[in-house]
């Protein structure tokens, strides 16, 4: 994923400004990919839209559940990591 996938999604898709590195946040989001072999889109949508992953179980009724929170803290903390090396 690249940063500028990153930008045109939150711009274009969500019609927002983004207000985050999209560099780091893209890195981060592809090593997450890489650690869980899943798909950087879902991933994306898990963290920009809260949008559910069935197939990880990020969701159960509505909430995150402790897959789906450690996921995304997961992202986090490498956004955090890669927007501090920058």
């Amino acid at each position: 994923m690249t940063a500028e996938q990153v930008e045109k999604y939150i711009r274009e898709d969500l019609g927002m400004t983004p207000r985050h590195d999209c560099h780091a946040l893209a890195m981060a989001i592809t090593d997450i990919s890489l650690d869980m072999d899943h798909d950087e889109c879902e991933l994306m949508y898990l963290l920009l839209e809260n949008r559910p992953i069935d197939a990880i179980h990020t969701h159960s009724y509505g909430f995150h559940t402790a897959n789906g929170r450690g996921i995304i803290e997961r992202i986090k903390s490498y956004y955090y990591e890669y927007e501090s090396a920058s």
